[in-house]
């Protein structure tokens, strides 16, 4: 089914003015119907090595349920399988988005030596006969011991999975409140609670965030993302974030392309100063719009030594905190509402840019969510070519590919450089893209393609169709910043770009795809976006050799 025919379907059957939050939507949970069909659990932690034992957290309102546990990837290997275990139902508690769950281990499994590192999807289910089968599912990492280390290591994007599962009520975008039209985030966010279906595993025709269609005159925004869940009965965010939208499409080719890949999550870079030590390259994919400050020493620390990162992923924004145990994720958003801000100023959860924190965005990953973002997102430029334009078609990035100045990469239906994308401020002089340096972009950067974004969609449709990403929202958390905001994003009125861009720092190198999309791109098997990733792969992995 395309992306138009899903959108034919939802029109149809949904009622237009909620579109995506429609009245009475509800977040997944645990049904009140004790003898309900389903299972639910989680991993108490994202990150393991070899020898330690899985602690996993059910509940079933079932007799008895099954777990399976296999390493994903281009050849999915079952490394676990148990039938007939007996459930035990367990209520969950309130506020269970922010506190928890607090279920008692009902498995403990031991990490066997011969389990490869890499990303592992544990599987409950229950067969009901007539009533149908009831699949939910869980993940951890497994992480090699520093001595076992290759080049390359894949950091998973754990923080966004923690900022939009709502599962039990509420992320960091909405859930509280009985109005779907005026629901609030939460600003606290729990891991010890299942997630929402559809992050690790969905259908390969659900669809994306952006759309591919060309909009006629006069269409009223829509998202098939989100009324597709609604539809299936999928969490409403997944394909907002993490594993079965982004990384795993990487990993497919990656691993076809013979890539040894090692595999972190972005706790593991929170947690251990030496996470990094022993690979020549990092690799983010997809969606990354969450950090907390001792993530980004981790990365910047790795490329001054000589690292090279190579980010096929867009979005990078919010400064978050994780608690001690990192069970707990906080982002508050406004500076107000952040019980930190006064007494540790620099730690507000807020976006890199507002000037307390000092750290800007752009110094880290060279481009910053803030000055992009939409493409052919609902009404975010929703007509546009989809791809990149191309200014330096010289540089490394594009050798071998037959790429012209002026060429376009990736546009509709490839749709490389849409949904959420990254830019910084930048200037033409004779046809050419310099960065101003006004908003800490490094000295060094060079950019490389552009495309058009918004930070937001415009309302023409007098508040009576509800947009998912509104420019109101954008100018909202500005007017909450106020005299703190930089003043390039007070006076930017809404206009940004998507860039893909380089620099070095230190001894090290940085590639920034500057979009969300890199990961279906690929998957799509665009020869430009293949030869792309593989000259980046290629020249980082070989860096400290």
């Amino acid at each position: 089914m395309s992306d138009h025919d899903h959108n034919d379907l939802t029109t149809k059957q949904l009622n237009a003015p909620y579109a995506w939050s429609m009245p009475d939507w509800p977040s997944q949970t645990q049904s009140i119907d004790k003898d309900a069909l389903e299972v639910w659990g989680y991993v108490e932690k994202s990150s393991y090595v070899a020898g330690d034992s899985l602690n996993i957290h059910v509940s079933c309102s079932q007799p008895t349920y099954s777990v399976t546990i296999t390493r994903d990837g281009l050849h999915p290997q079952l490394v676990y399988s148990q039938d007939s275990i007996t459930g035990h139902r367990h209520e969950v508690p309130e506020e269970s988005y922010a506190n928890g769950c607090n279920w008692p281990v009902e498995l403990e499994i031991s990490i066997k030596d011969d389990w490869k590192s890499g990303f592992y999807v544990v599987v409950f289910s229950v067969d009901g006969g007539q009533k149908g089968r009831f699949e939910s599912d869980a993940y951890f990492v497994l992480r090699k011991s520093p001595q076992d280390r290759c080049g390359v290591a894949l950091v998973l994007t754990t923080s966004t999975l923690v900022a939009y599962n709502d599962w039990g009520g509420a992320n960091h975008y909405r859930g509280i409140g009985n109005d779907p039209r005026t629901e609030v985030a939460s600003p606290v966010l729990s891991t010890q609670r299942p997630l929402g279906r559809g992050f690790l595993k969905k259908p390969a025709e659900a669809p994306r965030e952006s759309h591919t269609f060309a909009p006629p005159i006069g269409w009223e925004p829509r998202y098939p993302s989100y009324e597709w869940a609604r539809l299936y009965g999928y969490c409403r965010h997944h394909a907002d974030a993490f594993w079965a939208t982004y990384e795993r499409p990487f990993v497919i080719w990656a691993e076809e392309e013979g890539y040894d890949l090692d595999y972190l999550t972005q706790d593991d870079l929170h947690f251990d100063e030496t996470s990094l030590s022993s690979y020549s390259t990092v690799i983010l994919v997809g969606h990354d719009e969450y950090w907390t400050w001792e993530m980004r020493d981790r990365i910047d620390d790795f490329v001054e030594r000589g690292g090279g990162l190579a980010r096929f992923g867009g979005n990078f924004c919010w400064q978050v905190r994780l608690s001690d145990d990192g069970h707990t994720q906080f982002c508050y958003r406004t500076p107000d509402n952040d019980p930190e801000s006064e007494t540790n100023p620099s730690r507000t959860t807020t976006i890199w840019d507002y000037l307390p924190i000092n750290r800007p965005a752009a110094a880290t990953m060279g481009l910053t969510g803030m000055s992009g973002i939409y493409n052919r997102y609902g009404v975010a430029a929703p007509r546009s070519s989809g791809g990149y334009t191309i200014y330096r078609p010289d540089h490394w990035v594009f050798e071998g590919t037959d790429l012209y100045y002026g060429d376009l990469l990736g546009g509709t239906p490839v749709n490389l450089a849409t949904f959420e994308l990254d830019s910084v401020e930048y200037t033409f002089k004779r046809g050419l893209p310099y960065p101003t340096l006004e908003d800490g972009a490094p000295e060094t950067l060079e950019i490389l393609a552009m495309a058009p974004a918004v930070s937001g969609e415009d309302d023409r449709f007098d508040g009576h169709v509800p947009l998912n990403g509104p420019k109101r929202e954008v100018e909202a958390v500005k007017r909450a910043l106020g005299d703190k905001l930089p003043k390039h994003l007070l006076e930017c009125e809404g206009r940004g770009a998507g860039m893909i861009a380089t620099f070095t720092r230190g001894k090290g190198e940085v590639f920034n795809g500057g979009s969300t999309e890199w990961p279906r791109a690929i998957e799509l098997r665009d020869p430009f976006v293949i030869r792309i990733a593989k000259n980046v792969m290629d020249r980082f992995s070989k860096l400290g050799s």
